[in-house]
């Protein structure tokens, strides 16, 4: 039953202004979610089928979200039998877009994402943010972005919103950040250090005026493992899993039935600061023996006898070398002992959380994906070893799909997913 077929005796009593602003609210959404949510591109026709609405409804509504510049139109396409041609319907490309901001140990990100999905502008600035001036390196991140959003707005589009990924604990109820360790910050609220709402202008500073009482553009704040995880969602993975971000810091992320599991205030999944050895060395947050001490990436790096600042790239070259170089692997010094070591000691974490939550798939991001053919053995043994349920449901470990600096792309499609959830705020 379609929203047009759901109206009862007491809607018919209300106001009719009311009525008719709440339905056409509903019935866009729905229109919207058929349009983004298809596998092809439908027609006005098809989307009429597929929503149940009269084509005359679903032909106002598609009107009035191609004019918000959310949904285009392609060139028409053939009609199989006698008729017009049907014009095919997709999101709409370097319109409405969202921005994606990160501060990580080792970088400072944006990225501008459109409704296809596309990057369609992005600045990373390397560097080193261990126990940083948060008011500077904020600030710094806020220059970028206003340099990145001139551009865009520049060329046409509008963006939507903001997301700020951090790599530390964000209460999900007002984004402030209360620690995050290798950062060296603790309780501040991160948004006004941004300079992204000066003096009441539009708030990512580009003076646009705010059209016919459309959402003025908001920085909300977020873990950075939360933000990566939703970013797998527009990729195959399974409804529910667990996403684990591997950095300088580890991260992780419960995802069940395609949403957050945040708990009471946000600060599920701090996978790093399990204990997987007591006697183990001190960690940034003053604990002993937490994952990020063996499978964290400066660890891994000094384990290898590489330095602090060498690339990925560098440690996968050493991984092939040693790997020619010696048959002893597990038992040698060098970059596959330190390999091998992360990955027990991740398995071991990770193995903690399968057994509390649940879930068949861990997906494994950051710098874990780039390391998954030499960590799956490992990892995979201890899961087998430690799980309870590992002899009645196999468990898929995998490597993360949304591609580098994922939570930038979470960040930013999840300001889109905001304005398909409310269209009629643009329309």
């Amino acid at each position: 039953m379609t929203v047009e077929q759901t109206t009862t005796r007491a809607d018919r009593a209300a106001p009719a202004a009311a009525r008719q602003h709440t339905l056409r609210e509903r019935n866009l959404q729905l229109v919207a979610r058929a349009i983004f949510d298809a596998p092809v591109p439908l027609s006005r026709a098809d989307v009429a089928g597929a929503t149940g609405l009269t084509r005359a409804t679903v032909s106002t509504l598609v009107d009035a979200l191609v004019a918000a510049r959310l949904v285009a139109e392609l060139p028409p396409v053939a009609a199989q039998r006698a008729g017009r041609p049907g014009v095919p319907l997709a999101p709409a490309g370097r319109s409405v877009v969202g921005l994606g901001l990160e501060v990580n140990v080792d970088y400072l990100g944006v990225r501008v994402m459109d409704l296809t999905g596309a990057v369609v502008a992005q600045s990373v600035l390397e560097g080193s943010f261990h126990d940083s001036d948060p008011s500077e390196v904020l600030g710094r991140l806020g220059a970028i972005a206003r340099d990145v959003v001139s551009g865009v707005v520049a060329d046409g589009m509008v963006v939507a919103g903001a997301h700020l990924a951090l790599p530390g604990l964000v209460d999900a109820r007002t984004g402030r950040l209360e620690v995050a360790p290798n950062l060296g910050w603790s309780s501040l609220d991160p948004v006004p250090l941004l300079g992204l709402d000066a003096l009441g202008r539009d708030p990512l500073g580009t003076d646009r005026p705010d059209p016919g009482g459309r959402p003025q553009v908001t920085v909300e704040v977020a873990n950075e493992a939360k933000l990566a995880a939703l970013a797998e969602l527009a990729g195959d993975v399974p409804p529910s899993f667990l996403y684990v971000s591997g950095d300088v810091g580890i991260g992780a992320a419960i995802v069940v039935d395609r949403r957050l599991f945040l708990g009471e205030r946000g600060w599920t999944g701090e996978i790093g600061h399990v204990v997987v050895d007591p006697a183990g060395p001190r960690c940034s947050c003053g604990a002993y023996g937490c994952l990020e001490q063996y499978a964290g990436k400066e660890a891994v790096l000094r384990a290898a006898g590489l330095a602090m600042d060498a690339s990925v790239a560098a440690l996968l070259d050493a991984l092939r070398l040693d790997a020619v170089g010696t048959d002893a692997g597990a038992d040698a010094d060098g970059p596959r002992a330190a390999i091998r070591r992360a990955g027990r000691a991740l398995g071991s974490a990770l193995a903690d959380f399968v057994n509390l939550v649940g879930v068949d798939t861990v997906v494994l991001g950051g710098l874990f994906t780039d390391l998954l053919p030499w960590l799956r053995d490992d990892v995979v043994a201890v899961l087998s070893e430690r799980v309870l349920a590992a002899p009645f449901a196999e468990l898929d470990v995998r490597g993360a799909g949304a591609g580098d600096h994922a939570a930038l792309s979470g960040g930013a499609r999840e300001v889109l997913r905001e304005v398909l959830a409310h269209p009629a705020a643009w329309v």
